[in-house]
């Protein structure tokens, strides 16, 4: 009988961690699309402020841009990790992205108080 924790005698991992890293990695480009959908559509907005509209939109559309980078990384580092049997590494990307969400999320308020 084999372990499922283990995995399968040839040395594969358990197709539920595969299968739960790809689903992590699928929220990362969901957050994404999400950042990328916020930051055109600030591009696009009617709004007397075009300098600070121009600038929420950047930094969402930069936002976007880390995800899908750390999202791919991390399944990736992740993934050799499983299927090595090591450790999983640190989550290099998460401050990053929580900086720059913190950023977006900063911009537009004061565009709200302010504009």
């Amino acid at each position: 009988m084999v372990d499922p924790e283990a995995g399968d005698e040839l040395g594969e991992p358990d197709y539920r961690f595969s299968l739960a890293n790809e689903r992590t990695f699928l929220a990362w480009i969901r957050t994404s699309l999400g950042l990328l959908a916020a930051g055109i559509a600030a591009h696009f907005l009617d709004a007397e402020d075009g300098a600070g509209r121009g600038v929420v939109a950047l930094v969402a559309i930069g936002a976007s841009l880390l995800c899908v980078v750390n999202g791919y990384l991390r399944w990736s580092d992740v993934q050799r990790a499983i299927r090595a049997g090591d450790p999983l590494p640190a989550p290099h990307g998460i401050p990053a992205l929580t900086i720059s969400l913190l950023a977006v999320g900063l911009l537009a308020a004061g565009l709200v108080v302010f504009g």
